[in-house]
């Protein structure tokens, strides 16, 4: 056994925060345009994560959706959309954080300038029947991906300046609360302990991306805002998981056409 073996864990262990990565979103794009002879297009400035996938499948069913054929993304296809006057480019089924952040750095690689998640989440603090949204503040750091970017801390916080200029942004539309939330890698691992702690820390729902996120925001120094889609009590009910009206892309639509209208 090394010294390290036993002491440090591989996730906290010789990651040199300040040191650029050998691997890059644009190397990484510029081989993937050259095997697929795309030409390199710009995403739209505004792009949306949509780990459900809820919406990706709601503006096709629409026919309001084209796809955004110079993006490369070896994992995922991008849709583009028009909400409210705003060209929006949306990925779906990018679940947990390290799947989410390895799209944002290609998105924001690819000319995004504002990147909105809204994840759906199960309700830790009670704040009334699902559904209804969270305006993540701050998420607790109970995954992997955030470390590979930030120091170690509780919490990856939103960028303050983006959270400023939200304030007040959403009287007129669905319910949005703002608050924190607890980002897990294992969903099924929920105990009971783990989410009596979670609620003596405050935290309001539980979700797996806004951490890395956030980490990858302030680490890079990009725009970036979650959303917790607050939809279920994690199956502890009947009748349990749902969204609203079109799978919540409705009020889904609503929120993130105001938070482009303030950022955008």
């Amino acid at each position: 056994m090394t010294k390290r073996e036993g002491q440090t864990p591989p996730i906290l262990a010789d990651k040199h925060h300040d040191s650029p990565s050998a691997f890059t979103p644009e190397s990484l794009l510029r081989e993937a345009r050259r095997q697929k002879g795309a030409d390199a297009v710009a995403v739209p400035e505004v792009c949306l994560l949509d780990p459900d996938g809820d919406i990706v499948r709601q503006i096709r069913a629409e026919g309001r959706a084209r796809r955004h054929e110079g993006w490369v993304c070896y994992h995922t296809d991008m849709w583009v959309f028009d909400l409210n006057g705003h060209e929006i480019g949306v990925v779906g089924c990018a679940v947990g954080a390290s799947f989410a952040v390895l799209v944002a750095e290609e998105m924001f690689a690819s000319g995004c300038e504002l990147l909105i998640s809204v994840t759906s989440s199960g309700q830790i603090m009670p704040q009334g029947a699902p559904p209804y949204f969270i305006l993540i503040d701050r998420a607790l750091r109970d995954e992997g991906t955030s470390y590979h970017y930030l120091a170690p801390s509780d919490w990856s916080a939103a960028p303050e300046e983006i959270l400023a200029r939200l304030d007040g942004a959403f009287a007129d539309g669905p319910r949005v609360l703002t608050g924190a939330t607890w980002t897990t890698d294992a969903p099924f691992r929920e105990t009971e302990t783990a989410i009596a702690a979670a609620r003596a820390r405050g935290i309001l729902a539980v979700e797996m991306e806004a951490a890395g996120l956030y980490a990858f925001a302030i680490a890079r120094g990009r725009a970036v805002i979650c959303l917790a889609h607050v939809t279920n009590q994690m199956g502890t009910i009947e009748g349990d998981f749902e969204k609203g009206e079109a799978n919540g892309t409705a009020d889904a639509f609503a929120v993130v056409s105001l938070i482009a209208a303030r950022l955008n």
